[in-house]
């Protein structure tokens, strides 16, 4: 089965062909981080149209990239939300175009979802049931996935989540859009014991996040050393913040998969591409006789392939949209 998927939820324009959900023919990605850079972020109205702009190339490309013909497509996937509604009505409206004008079938797809599944055109023998720490921009959830479509959140975040915070912390030490990258980088040549920055682990059981006071407490270093005229080390405070965010995911991904006897730990979402998360998970797999597996970094991205294994998966579990289809900006995840 060929699935054309078509991913706008914020920034990216990608369209993706795969064969059975998890072999990518195709991947194209169209990224506007340049545009939004001068902005600090993203600007929804300037995303929009820019999705206006490229999608119908990008769709074009996909199926180039891939050496298919529309005649070829079996299924149409894409993504339904959470994100941008101006940016997510453009990849609707094209997929819908696109379904009618073919009499194809189409599945319209949670994007969180979406970054699971990720793993699953990464790693080819990877199977359900396993623990999930899915980690975005906008999203923080701990999951517990029992199949390829049935999903039970234990824990979400409260206020910021992980992206979001990095994003904000980067801003407030003067670094570029996107943040974390930027921070992870600065946080190889630092001190993360630099700073005691507070690690929240909230109630004894609870397996929620919350990352807005750690994000108060790095804003309020900065101002207190600004007012004392004290060095600021940026790649110490890039360093100590990383590792009070990532102290908190890696204990409580680890008790819960221990808790449910899970051996194994799938990472998704952009901060899955998080270099210091990535060691720290592997390095306490290695002691727990746990497996760590995730995605490469650009399918931590938003990325079409990713809404195309999706949309596979629920269409054989026998979900079907059609044409009223409509965008969900804050689409939940349960």
């Amino acid at each position: 089965m060929l699935t054309l998927a078509i991913e706008t939820s914020c920034d990216e324009t990608s369209v993706a062909v795969l064969r059975d959900g998890r072999e990518v023919l195709s991947n194209i990605i169209s990224s506007q981080i340049e545009i939004h850079r001068k902005f600090g972020g993203v600007v929804p109205e300037v995303a929009s149209r820019k999705h206006i702009e490229s999608i119908n190339q990008i769709v074009q490309e996909s199926l180039d990239a891939a050496n298919v013909k529309f005649d070829d497509i079996d299924l149409i996937g894409v993504t339904q939300g959470p994100g941008l509604v101006g940016a997510l009505l453009i990849g609707i409206s094209t997929a819908k175009a696109i379904a009618y004008g073919l009499e194809l079938p189409i599945v319209g797809v949670n994007h969180i979802e979406g970054h699971v599944c990720a793993n699953y055109i990464e790693h080819k023998g990877l199977e359900p049931p396993f623990t999930g720490l899915i980690v975005a921009g906008c999203h923080t959830y701990l999951v517990q996935v029992k199949g390829y479509t049935e999903y039970e959140i234990i824990g979400r975040t409260r206020d910021d989540a992980a992206g979001e915070a990095f994003d904000k912390v980067a801003r407030a030490l003067g670094l570029p859009y996107p943040g974390g990258p930027v921070i992870d980088k600065l946080s190889q040549k630092g001190d993360k014991e630099a700073i005691a920055f507070p690690r929240v682990m909230l109630e004894p059981k609870s397996y929620d996040f919350s990352f807005s006071g750690l994000k108060t407490a790095v804003l309020n270093y900065l101002n207190q050393a600004k007012q004392k005229g004290d060095e600021i080390i940026i790649e110490d405070v890039a360093a100590s913040f990383q590792q009070a965010v990532l102290d908190v995911l890696v204990e409580k991904s680890f008790r819960l998969a221990k808790e449910s006897k899970m051996d194994k730990i799938v990472l998704a979402g952009g901060v899955a591409a998080n270099q210091g998360l990535r060691n720290m998970m592997e390095q306490r797999g290695l002691e727990e006789g746990i497996k760590i597996f995730y995605p490469s970094k650009i399918l931590c991205t938003d990325n079409a392939a990713m809404i195309g294994s999706a949309a596979y998966y629920n269409y054989r579990a026998g979900k079907v949209d059609d044409l009223y289809l409509n965008v969900v900006p804050n689409l939940g995840f349960n």
